[in-house]
C-alpha cells in the first residue's frame, strides 16, 4: 500500500501548498490551487505535479483536478457610438494602466467584427488554449492576459457573423478561465447593436466608459451609447475625448481638426464625469501599431493616459465595489 507521506513529500517541490492528495488503491486524486497564478502556468503546473506523483511507488494513474479562490470580478466597458475614434487603444491602454495602479486585470477584445488587441498588445499570431471547454487567455508581455477574436481566425478573414452567434462567441471570450484577474477592461464594438445588448443583459458591466472625438457627429453617436447604458442601469464612469489637438512635428503649432472640447462640453451638459482628453499624435498611432502601447513607456505620449487610469482606478474603489 503506497504511504500518503511519500506522496507528499514527491509533491512538496514542485506545488509547495498549492497541491491536496488523497490515494486511493493505485490511483492519485490530486487537487491543485492555481489561485494567483497566470493561465500560462496552469499546464506546466499540472504537467510537472502528474509525473511527481508517478514517481511514487504504487501510484499507476494520476488525476488532478484544478481550482481556485473565486475573486469578485467587475468588469469595465470601454464604448463608442462609432467606429474610429480609438476605442480599441484607449481599452489597451486604461487596461495596462490600471494594471499599474494595482488591479489584476484582464483584457477583452469583445469588438466581434473588428478585433485589434492582438496587434496593440504585441500577440499576434497567438493561440489561446481551452481546458473543458473553457478558453484560457493569453499572456501578453504588459502582464495583462488578453481574449480576442482575433486570436481565434486569421488577420484576413472577415467574421460574417449575425448577431446571436456573435453574442454567443463574446460570451465565450467573457467567460474564460481569468485566474485571479479582479477587473475585465471590455473593449465593445462601436454601436448600439445586439453585441452591446447581450453584454448589458447578461454580463452585467460595473460600468461604462465612453470614447469620443471633438466631433459633433462622433459626440452624437456617444450620446446614444450612453443613453443606452443608463436605461440599462449601468453606471457611466465617464467620457474621454480622443484625438483632441494635433501637435505639427516641424512646427510645433496645434490644430483641431476635430473641433476642441466638444466631449467635455458634453459631459458637462449630460452631468458626467470628463476623463480627460488624448492628442492625436503620431507617437501613440506609431507606437500602438508597433504592439508598444504609449501608456507602457517613458515617453510623453503616454502622460494623457495617466489621469483617465487614476479616475477610472478611483472609481473602482468608491463606486464600482
Amino acid at each position: 500500500m503506497t504511504d500518503p507521506a511519500q506522496l507528499e513529500a514527491a509533491l512538496s517541490p514542485v506545488a509547495g501548498t498549492r497541491a491536496t492528495a488523497r490515494i486511493e488503491g493505485s490511483r492519485a486524486s490530486i487537487i491543485l490551487d492555481v489561485s494567483g497564478l497566470d493561465a500560462s502556468e496552469h499546464d506546466p503546473l499540472e504537467a510537472r505535479v502528474r509525473a511527481a506523483a508517478l514517481t511514487v511507488p504504487g501510484i499507476e494513474t494520476v488525476r488532478v483536478a484544478l481550482t481556485s479562490q473565486r475573486t469578485r470580478r467587475l468588469s469595465i466597458a470601454v464604448a463608442s457610438g462609432k467606429g474610429g475614434v480609438g476605442k480599441s487603444t484607449v481599452s489597451a491602454n486604461l487596461a495596462i494602466g490600471l494594471k499599474a495602479r494595482g488591479r489584476r486585470v484582464g483584457l477583452v477584445d469583445a469588438d466581434i467584427y473588428g478585433p485589434s488587441q492582438p496587434r496593440l498588445m504585441r500577440v499576434e499570431g497567438s493561440k489561446p488554449t481551452a481546458r473543458d471547454k473553457v478558453l484560457q487567455p493569453v499572456s501578453t508581455p504588459y502582464g495583462v492576459p488578453l481574449l480576442s477574436m482575433g486570436q481565434l481566425v486569421a488577420a484576413d478573414q472577415a467574421i460574417a457573423w449575425r448577431g446571436p452567434m456573435a453574442a454567443g462567441a463574446l460570451g465565450q471570450l467573457v467567460d474564460a478561465n481569468w485566474g485571479d484577474a479582479d477587473t475585465l477592461v471590455l473593449d465593445l464594438p462601436p454601436g448600439t447593436g445586439d453585441v452591446q445588448l447581450t453584454m448589458i443583459q447578461k454580463h452585467r458591466p460595473a460600468g461604462a466608459v465612453i470614447v469620443s472625438t471633438p466631433q459633433d457627429l462622433a459626440l452624437i453617436d456617444a450620446r446614444r451609447a450612453i443613453d443606452l447604458f443608463q436605461k440599462a442601469g449601468i453606471p457611466i464612469i465617464g467620457l474621454i475625448e480622443n484625438m483632441a489637438g494635433y501637435a505639427c512635428p516641424h512646427c510645433g503649432e496645434v490644430s483641431d481638426p476635430f473641433g476642441q472640447g466638444g466631449a467635455e462640453a458634453a459631459a458637462r451638459e449630460l452631468g458626467i464625469a470628463f476623463l480627460g482628453r488624448i492628442p492625436l499624435d503620431i507617437a501613440i498611432r506609431t507606437g500602438s501599431d508597433a504592439g508598444l502601447p504609449p501608456v507602457a513607456g517613458n515617453g510623453p505620449e503616454g502622460a494623457a493616459f495617466a489621469p483617465i487610469a487614476d479616475a477610472v482606478s478611483r472609481w473602482i474603489e468608491t463606486e464600482g465595489r
